[in-house]
């Protein structure tokens, strides 16, 4: 089944993971009038919204019923968290309704995204790639990049969703594509919030403000959302994770493992992962991307000593 269709009351939308991207679009998706189904493995995470009247399904499985022919988000960690989702004993696959639509949210590696697409489409359901950028601001306020891999009469069933919970909206080709896509994105995200970091730990070390260096460069060339957003959190120190460097360190993982699977050679990308494998291993991993700079201060000072 791939007719459009207009979000309302009748609507049956099932949100699997409430961190903090999918309790954002699960409420979302509840205040533009779609019947919300929901389900997360902690379930005090689903407290608040079931009081605005989501509902709470024990698992994958009980989700997949309760839908039926309506359409399953999946935003989970990472590409073991969505094999389980789909494939548990209690997961999707067992009471998936044939005319289902199944979008992972989430960033999951592409060769596995084929994989479980095959899963679903076997079971007469339909299934989409959907990553997004933006962050939790960008689902509490509506404004994700989606990119997006399937077909075009899917994807356009899926639109009022992805209409919903984002703005900039694109089909980038078949299944996997929105993943390619993503993996181009984080591979920025990362390497930018090094390149930031550093300019800012280069900043202090001269002698000039960092606050101000910044505030210099906003508007330039170097003006980016990282710049922005991230660069604030760094001179602020504020470190709460939004989120989190191993999340970080998973995304370009899998971009590396695509560019070795395809064979690529991404010499900025392969110095960027250790960099952020020596963030997690130094302890930081909980702390927000913006604390990559405590581990450049950190490299820095050993670096200092070892003169």
């Amino acid at each position: 089944m791939t007719d459009t269709f207009k979000i309302s009351s009748t609507s049956k939308i099932g949100v699997i993971g409430l961190g903090n991207m999918g309790w954002h679009m699960a409420s979302r998706l509840k205040a533009v009038g779609a019947q919300v189904f929901i389900h997360t493995r902690t379930r005090e995470k689903a407290a608040d919204l079931e009081e605005l009247g989501l509902l709470y399904c024990d698992s994958p499985l009980d989700l997949a019923e309760k839908v039926g022919s309506g359409i399953v988000i999946i935003c989970v960690t990472n590409t073991p968290a969505v094999e389980a989702v789909i494939k548990d004993k209690k997961g999707l696959l067992a009471g998936l309704e044939a005319g289902a639509l199944v979008i992972d949210m989430g960033t999951t590696q592409v060769m596995s995204t084929r994989i479980f697409a095959d899963l679903v489409c076997g079971k007469g359901a339909d299934y989409l790639d959907a990553p997004v950028s933006g962050g939790a601001i960008g689902a509490e306020k509506g404004t994700l990049s989606i990119m997006v891999g399937g077909t075009e009469a899917v994807f356009q069933r899926a639109r009022p969703v992805f209409e919903a919970l984002g703005k900039n909206i694109n089909l980038i080709g078949i299944i996997g594509a929105g993943q390619i896509a993503k993996s181009a994105n984080q591979m920025i995200v990362a390497m930018t919030i090094d390149a930031v970091a550093e300019a800012l730990v280069l900043s202090a070390a001269a002698g000039a403000d960092p606050s101000k260096v910044r505030q210099a460069l906003m508007g330039g060339f170097a003006d980016s959302r990282i710049l922005d957003l991230h660069g604030q959190r760094m001179i602020e120190r504020a470190f709460d994770p939004g989120a989190r460097a191993t999340v970080q360190l998973k995304d370009v993982n899998q971009a590396m493992e695509l560019a070795e699977y395809y064979g690529a050679y991404l010499p900025g990308l392969e110095k960027n992962q250790e960099l952020w494998q020596n963030m997690v291993d130094a302890d930081m991993g909980d702390l927000d991307q913006a604390g990559f700079i405590c581990s450049i201060e950190s490299l820095s000072n050993v670096k200092k000593e070892n003169k």
